[in-house]
């Protein structure tokens, strides 16, 4: 089986299936709880009016995004420029400016140990990782990271703001 035909049938089985330096990870489609994070953050999403370098502020939500062999499903990936028309229908291959992910119960693994140092790595310059169920976020950046309580708004190095 290919990897995008076993994408395919986990999404159709309602699990989230992600490849990570060839470890793939599982978690179940998100719950009510999560959705409604998520939907409350990207309404927040904004341009700092201040910036010599305007960035968009496009976010996509729960798109694959391809990081050389591993794909990735951010929660909330952040962009300055629209994804190119020829990616749009497949597995982005841009790397998003900053991430925010929402930690779903049972996977706390996986959205706070695993997917920070991922990003990092792959020089995405802001990881936000925000859990609804203590309202902690975690502001991470190359080599720094803050914890805060939400909510809480943040500049990102790109220069967009959001309230987590």
């Amino acid at each position: 089986m290919t990897l995008p035909r076993m994408l395919l049938d986990a999404n159709e089985l309602g699990i989230r299936l992600e490849m990570v330096n060839g470890l793939p990870l599982w978690e179940a489609q998100p719950v009510y709880r999560h959705q409604k994070a998520i939907d409350r953050i990207v309404k927040t999403i904004r341009p700092v009016s201040n910036t010599i370098h305007p960035c968009g502020c496009i976010y996509a939500i729960d798109v694959y995004i391809q990081f050389g062999t591993s794909l990735k499903r951010p929660d909330i990936a952040i962009f300055c420029q629209e994804p190119p028309d020829d990616q749009q229908d497949s597995a982005l291959t841009i790397i998003p400016e900053a991430v925010i992910e929402v930690v779903s119960k049972g996977y706390e693994a996986k959205d706070l140990q695993i997917a920070p140092p991922f990003y990092l790595s792959h020089g995405i310059k802001d990881v936000i990782v925000f859990d609804p169920a203590t309202l902690l976020v975690l502001h991470l950046r190359q080599h720094h990271a803050t914890r805060l309580i939400s909510p809480v708004e943040l500049t990102l190095e790109c220069g967009c703001q959001v309230t987590v």
